[in-house]
């Protein structure tokens, strides 16, 4: 410690102020070799609570069951799409939605609604995404995390830290030369969906109603090499109020698709958005250009700091695959090619009275939006620090008990940052 603080004194005693930087550069560099080595080191080792710690195997949960051999999986997987095309012959039409008030009804059996209820997206869901969108939901502020622009599309986004559960996520997007009921299609539409988005290794449809269009769908993400995949079992239904598209997806129980070790369930999931045309960035005065207002959160089970850290690294490169993807959907669509189901079932809307939107209360106090977030101290630091704890979490063996007192230190630092 002795030898660090006179080196330090040192440094600091250089005639300019540039010297110090420099000396202080030049220092700082086996600090990061040593993190990036042993972060290398600590995930090519990946122990058993390493995985844990990412959400990776839940190894040690006696609940999860193993995954099962390809021709056992692939039997199972047989027998659940027999199972399911069995239940929607049986499955009626039985969710109206009320126009007039804005409420639904059902007619079903009571046998079927009790369940039915437990996976459906309803309409306290709608009334939620419309707090979002007119920020009246009381939460807390967003602060402004990007402003990006293309020939074509328009891309801002916005971040807050709710006191409990994850980071949420606002993003608005503008699509030039496109209109509501394109953009609507091609966000549903799970199978042209893998043309474009490179994390989406597996979907299939669950349950449809063909009354109201709620489906329940089983999405699969790929991870970063570090992390398990992802699974996700999604609710979502869409509501339509003129040429405003209220559409929600969300994280929905369901018993008939069994947890794995691999992948790991994802259970809370939110992402929904608000679809409509507005005027184009070309001052005509036309509403030929698309908004998007998308809303999301969802806890995949890795710390949020290091999360929120991989979100803003890879926000900007995901979002600008987006574009490409709807101007080749733009154009198959213009081509005559047939819809998918998942498409097909995205026009099936509940039609609401704007008036009923209207009347919707406030949840709270309307939330503020910040255009650009303030500089925060000790950013750099506390990056630093949790790079730290990882590495010397996953490089050091003495137990659970010092690798929790190692990630609680970095914690506290963290949060320290924070409050200066």
């Amino acid at each position: 410690m002795g030898v660090i603080s006179s080196v330090l004194f040192e440094i600091l005693n250089k005639p300019t102020f540039g010297d110090v930087l420099g000396e202080l550069a030049l220092i700082s560099v086996p600090v990061w070799v040593a993190i990036l080595v042993g972060l290398l080191v600590g995930w090519a080792w990946k122990p058993q609570w390493a995985t844990t710690l990412v959400g990776g195997d839940d190894l040690g949960d006696p609940t999860v069951k193993p995954a099962p051999a390809p021709a056992e999986e692939a039997s199972s997987d047989f027998g659940l799409m027999s199972g399911f095309s069995s239940l929607k012959s049986q499955w009626p039409g039985c969710m109206v939605f009320d126009v007039g008030t804005g409420k639904e009804t059902t007619d079903c059996g009571s046998s079927r609604e009790s369940e039915r209820e437990k996976l459906a997206v309803t309409e306290e869901d709608l009334e939620h995404l419309c707090q979002l969108v007119e920020v009246r939901d009381g939460g807390p502020t967003w602060l402004h995390m990007m402003d990006r622009t293309l020939p074509t599309m328009g891309y801002q986004a916005w971040r807050r830290d709710p006191e409990v559960g994850p980071p949420q996520y606002r993003s608005r997007t503008v699509f030039e030369d496109a209109t509501p009921e394109l953009v609507r299609d091609f966000f549903w539409d799970d199978e042209f969906r893998s043309k474009w988005d490179d994390m989406l290794i597996h979907s299939a449809t669950l349950e449809e109603c063909p009354t109201t269009g709620t489906m329940v769908v089983h999405w699969i993400r790929k991870f970063p090499f570090f992390c398990s995949d992802r699974e996700y079992t999604i609710g979502r239904r869409i509501w339509e109020s003129g040429r405003s598209y209220y559409c929600i997806t969300k994280g929905v129980p369901c018993p008939s698709v069994p947890r794995r070790s691999k992948p790991r369930r994802v259970d809370l999931y939110y992402s929904s958005w608000c679809i409509r045309a507005v005027e184009s960035r070309r001052g005509d005065g036309q509403l030929t250009a698309c908004e998007v207002l998308l809303f999301h959160h969802e806890d995949m089970g890795i710390p949020w700091e290091i999360a929120k850290l991989g979100v803003r690294q890879g926000m900007w490169g995901a979002v600008k695959k987006i574009e490409p993807g709807l101007r080749a959907y733009q154009m198959a669509r213009q081509s005559g090619a047939p819809l998918s189901r998942c498409a097909y079932l995205a026009q099936i809307n509940n039609k609401i009275n704007p008036d009923y939107l209207m009347s919707l209360e406030p949840t709270g106090d309307s939330s503020e939006i910040i255009d650009a977030e303030k500089e925060k101290p000790w950013g750099v630091p506390k990056i630093l620090v949790v790079g730290t704890a990882v590495a010397l979490a996953c490089s050091l063996d003495r137990g659970l008990l010092t690798k929790a007192v190692i990630f609680g230190v970095a914690r506290r630092f963290a949060k320290l940052g924070r409050r200066l």
